[in-house]
């Protein structure tokens, strides 16, 4: 292995790819601004994973695999149920920084749900994050936070909906940062599932 391999991990290749794309939209976005990123030369990047596409694939693949341990943080840090999932909507909030930012966000998107290969991945990281919303909802349900009637997926799947469509509308109206925003609107759709007890307490 080159000198050069063992001082810029794939680690680190791919953070530099997460910077580069956080100013470069997708058909701005060069193996070159990533070099830059990475402290590497374009060829090495070649040289390494063949191409831009290939590259920025093994990255989905990386994304796909995420969600369990994003949602281990957060459950690390937060006490209850509904404060990790509160907590969760304020990481995706992350996403939009600025609308502009958010705007470079969904024109990624666009190859992720237009690329057969990229939407594999999205979709086993849709798939994964239903699954740790489902988890949490049901231990609200366990621990008294939410009523024992919910039916747990259709409030997950509205939940992963009201993100999505949260984030999109912070962007048109731009009032507030859109953490603010997405917690206002995940917490008016829970208080109609809190259980009576914590109805007048507001989230915890």
């Amino acid at each position: 292995m080159s000198p050069g391999r063992q001082r810029t991990s794939d680690d680190e290749v791919f953070a530099a790819v997460q910077r580069a794309m956080t100013r470069r939209g997708p058909h701005e976005l060069t193996l070159a601004d990533i070099a830059g990123e990475a402290g590497v030369s374009p060829g090495r990047l070649v040289q390494r994973y063949g191409s831009k596409r290939a590259l920025l694939l093994l990255l989905a693949e990386r994304f796909a695999g995420s969600a369990g341990s994003v949602f281990e943080g957060l459950r690390g840090a937060h006490r209850r149920p509904l404060a990790t999932l509160r907590a969760y909507a304020v990481c995706m909030a992350g996403l939009a920084p600025t609308p502009e930012a958010l705007a470079r966000n969904v024109a990624y998107l666009q190859t992720d749900l237009t690329d057969p290969d990229f939407r594999a991945h999205l979709l086993t990281n849709a798939r994964a994050t239903r699954r740790e919303i489902e988890s949490l909802l049901r231990a609200a349900v366990i621990e008294g936070e939410l009523r024992r009637d919910v039916d747990i997926r259709g409030l997950a799947r509205a939940i992963e909906a009201l993100i999505s469509g949260s984030l999109m509308t912070w962007a048109c109206y731009r009032e507030g940062s859109a953490a603010t925003w997405i917690r206002r609107d995940l917490d008016a759709v829970l208080q109609a599932y809190l259980a009576p007890r914590r109805q007048s307490k507001g989230p915890a």
